[in-house]
């Protein structure tokens, strides 16, 4: 039997998540987006503006922030999105120090007189994997935290947000959908399982976003980007999934870092260089260089 093709993309690829959100033409759906996932707490969002981060302040090594999408709204607010494919031991770590480029940058804007005072900064994660600490709870897939006042868990600075959601921890139906935020949810989660826009879904704004999502509506070049695209992410998810196997055989069953050693290993030996593994985990080649020496040694021993 013939396999099915997929009629609309995979949002969790890269080509496909930077097509759906972040693109001129696609701009209201960003836009959209983040007024239901922010609006309520954080004020309505009227303008977005992409922004480039070639010119965001370069650190140890020359080594520059690299965001699948970064904006500011009309209040010169700043936002990060980033859509994260696999689970790495230091993610939080790398979403708060993506976090600095943005607070640096305004001070690079207002040269020798800036007074200190930030505009918000936004660092927003949807992750197609769940946090470990929180897998006990296997109904919370939003996190939201600021900085707050240890003793009394007040808010002590507001200018910071950290928000992450868990995709694979969101199993709503459509028919248990009860708000535009959650239909979201439902839609970047299951978009590539569709063949049609639901009934629910006929709205305005995601007829848009099914209609930017169309393959067949691609034209050559982009529809080969988006399949090597496509290929990239499933490599990570077959190595996942294929890994745990891999790693009970090497000893590396457990600890924080086993399924990023996981997927690592399973790269390498389908012949994947360190520069590819390294683009693909989104680590650097030194610590691919490393993980991989630390795995040969297992072997040794």
């Amino acid at each position: 039997m013939e396999e099915k093709k997929e009629k609309y993309i995979n949002p969790f690829t890269d080509y496909g998540f930077k097509r759906l959100f972040g693109e001129e033409p696609s701009k209201d759906l960003l836009l959209d987006f983040l007024n239901e996932l922010l609006g309520d707490k954080e004020g309505k969002i009227k303008e977005l503006s992409y922004q480039s981060t070639e010119n965001l302040p370069i650190t140890i090594g020359n080594r520059k922030a690299i965001f699948d999408i970064y904006c500011t709204n009309e209040k010169g607010e700043k936002f990060i999105v980033e859509m994260q494919k696999v689970e790495q031991q230091y993610f939080k770590d790398r979403m708060l120090f993506y976090s600095t480029f943005p607070i640096q940058v305004q001070a690079k804007d207002k040269g020798k007189n800036w007074d200190f005072n930030l505009k918000h900064v936004y660092a927003i994660g949807i992750l197609d994997f769940s946090f470990k600490e929180d897998e006990p709870d296997p109904e919370k897939y939003r996190y939201d935290a600021k900085i707050t006042e240890i003793e009394t868990g007040e808010i002590f600075y507001d200018k910071l947000t950290f928000t992450y959601l868990a995709m694979e921890k969101f199993n709503k139906e459509l028919d248990q959908i009860n708000s535009k935020f959650e239909k979201w949810l439902y839609v970047i989660k299951n978009l590539s399982k569709l063949d049609r826009v639901p009934e629910k879904l006929r709205e305005e704004i995601f007829i848009k976003f099914f209609q930017i999502a169309e393959i067949a509506k691609m034209k050559e070049e982009e529809y080969r980007e988006y399949e090597a695209s496509l290929n990239a992410y499933r490599d990570i998810k077959n190595s996942v999934d294929f890994a745990e196997k891999k790693g009970i055989e090497k000893g590396i069953e457990k600890g924080e870092e086993s399924k990023t050693m996981k997927v690592v290993l399973i790269m390498n030996e389908k012949g994947y260089s360190n520069e590819e593994i390294a683009e693909v985990t989104e680590l650097s080649i030194e610590r691919v260089v490393e993980l991989l020496k630390q795995i040969n040694e297992q072997d040794i021993q």
